[in-house]
């Protein structure tokens, strides 16, 4: 899922408003999986109520420029997520059949990694299988061997500068390419097709996506060290039925810079081949570059 070029480049300023906003006004309407897009009377009461100012807002029931900004990012949000991103959602259900129909295509050598269930819950964790397979397929066509690339990586990414430790990235990602060494492509994978509940641990995933992003992009500006960073998920239920207000919370992320692209559940058949292709090219330049 690519972002919206009108909403790139925004300052915080304005995302600390659309944060402010959809906190006061809501995510979602009560009761229903619909998401809010703030009137205006909705947001002028909700500054008044904080003490805000509403001038650099609305003037005289129109408005501003600013306003309508806000106002046009926050409908393009409620329609991306209702038109695009959920009819990627898949359920428990439909994430299996994806698995099954797309491992006869790919015929994985890779054992599928497994979810942390028990039981009868015990199968393959279908998100991440679908993401490693079409890795493991796609790199296989283009004479790249299937084993330069850590499926599962556990340990820390570590930027190198003449053979020696730049920096060290904070947390461990669910997948590197090539490698967590130099990685020119970091992933992480949420997938939450047994979840009952939204609880604090799905949510402070997110919020730690985002401080992962935020370390990233720091990186890129402090020393010009670009490392693309993807977020997939998937889960009908958890995301759309019980999360709607983290799925406003990513698509905020991808366009304030953190993420390089999130994508979403049936999505991965699609885009992950075509993001393996462009780590390629990337990979072979940078080769290149280093024998010359």
């Amino acid at each position: 899922m690519h972002t919206n070029p009108d909403f790139l480049s925004q300052p915080l300023s304005f995302w600390a408003e659309v944060r402010l906003i959809s906190q006061e006004c809501g995510y979602k309407v009560s009761g229903d999986n619909v998401v809010v897009v703030p009137t205006m009377d909705a947001i002028s009461s909700s500054y008044i109520n904080l003490g805000l100012k509403t001038t650099h807002l609305a003037v005289n029931n129109t408005w501003t420029e600013h306003g309508e900004k806000l106002h046009r990012y926050f409908t393009y949000r409620a329609k991306l997520l209702k038109d695009d991103i959920r009819p990627l959602l898949m359920t428990l259900v439909q994430a299996k059949t994806l698995y099954e129909e797309q491992f006869e295509i790919c015929k994985p050598e890779r054992p599928p990694p497994m979810n942390k269930q028990k039981g009868k819950k015990r199968t393959p964790a279908y998100l991440t299988a679908l993401i490693d397979m079409h890795i493991e397929y796609t790199l296989r066509k283009n004479d790249v061997d299937p084993n330069d690339c850590d499926y599962d990586p556990r340990a820390l990414s570590v930027v190198t500068r003449q053979n020696s430790p730049f920096r060290t990235l904070a947390r461990r990602f669910d997948g590197a390419f090539p490698s967590v060494i130099d990685p020119i492509a970091l992933w992480e994978v949420k997938e939450y097709y047994h979840t009952t509940t939204f609880g604090s641990r799905i949510a402070d995933g997110i919020y730690v996506s985002l401080a992962d992003g935020m370390e990233l992009k720091e990186l890129k500006d402090s020393s010009g060290t670009k490392i693309r960073k993807y977020l997939m998920i998937d889960a009908y239920d958890t995301w759309w039925s019980m999360g709607i207000s983290f799925l406003c919370r990513v698509v905020d992320m991808m366009h304030m810079g953190y993420v390089d692209e999130v994508i979403f559940g049936k999505e991965v058949v699609v885009r992950v081949p075509r993001l393996v292709l462009e780590w390629i090219d990337i990979y072979n330049e940078r080769d290149h570059d280093q024998q010359g």
